[in-house]
């Protein structure tokens, strides 16, 4: 792609930021100038750049709102924020090493660069952060293929709930799993532990409808089927008659944390949908 065709790209882009149209329209101007020979190309180059820089900043924000859930990003997403904030740091690890130089020779202060290496700290921090997300975002990924494996071939296994608990675990269950069931799970969960049920991915999400999976009336629960909260999970669902997967470890080497996938499993949308 041209930078000319990728202007044209974020020129439709839904949701552009002010600084970011401000940055695009910079660069219009100033490469007509150019083209009038009004201004030199190190003129158009530093425009392009802050258009980089203020595209980079506007992902990066937009993946850091906290009104965004992890399971609500897709992994496009996650990679193309966290390559961002890691283009952003080593741009700022450029102009530390070009101010250093000024400094060396006298020209700039030392504590000039203080600032600077604030920032990248900063900034060095943020991208260790953001990789910790994908990292955490590529385990709901191998979890959600695990269950559509296992959900394809898994048998049920008799008395999970207190007896030896399988690598994966299904059970099928008699009974719907809908909203007010999902109150009651929750409801006795916290009556029982004193805390929240730790859901890691309750209905539709994006991460899910980006795979082509159908994640609408289950949920995933980050909790050990071998631990205390997870058994009781188990048998009190069993008791219920509420369908779920227990998964112990991972699937043919995936790195699928231990969890219970409560309700039917994921189907796979229809073209229709």
């Amino acid at each position: 792609m041209t930078f000319a065709s990728f202007l044209a790209a974020c020129a439709l882009c839904a949701g552009e930021t002010g600084a970011v149209r401000q940055a695009r329209e910079q660069v219009e101007h100033v490469k007509k100038l150019a083209d009038e020979g009004a201004a030199s190309r190190m003129q158009v180059e530093v425009a392009e750049g802050a258009l980089r820089q203020s595209q980079d900043d506007a992902l990066i924000a937009e993946t850091l709102d906290t009104r965004v859930e992890l399971e609500d990003l897709t992994e496009a997403q996650s990679t193309e924020a966290t390559s961002a904030a890691a283009r952003r740091l080593e741009r700022q690890r450029a102009q530390l090493a070009q101010l250093a130089q000024l400094v060396s020779e006298g020209v700039a202060p030392r504590t000039a660069l203080i600032p600077l290496e604030e920032e990248i700290d900063r900034s060095r921090k943020l991208v260790d952060a953001m990789e910790q997300r994908a990292r955490s975002l590529a385990e709901i990924v191998a979890m959600i293929r695990a269950e559509q494996e296992v959900s394809e071939q898994q048998p049920d296994q008799p008395s999970i709930a207190d007896g030896g608990i399988a690598r994966i675990t299904r059970f099928t269950g008699e009974s719907k799993f809908g909203n007010d069931e999902f109150k009651q799970v929750v409801l006795e969960f916290e009556k029982k532990f004193d805390h929240k049920l730790p859901v890691s991915a309750r209905g539709d999400t994006a991460l899910h409808r980006s795979m082509g999976f159908d994640h609408r009336g289950r949920i995933d629960v980050a909790v050990n089927p071998d631990g205390v909260e997870g058994r009781w999970l188990m048998r009190f669902l069993e008791q219920q008659k509420i369908p779920f997967f227990a998964f112990r470890t991972a699937v043919r080497g995936q790195a699928t944390a231990p969890h219970i996938h409560v309700g039917p499993p994921s189907t796979r949308f229809r073209t229709t949908d």
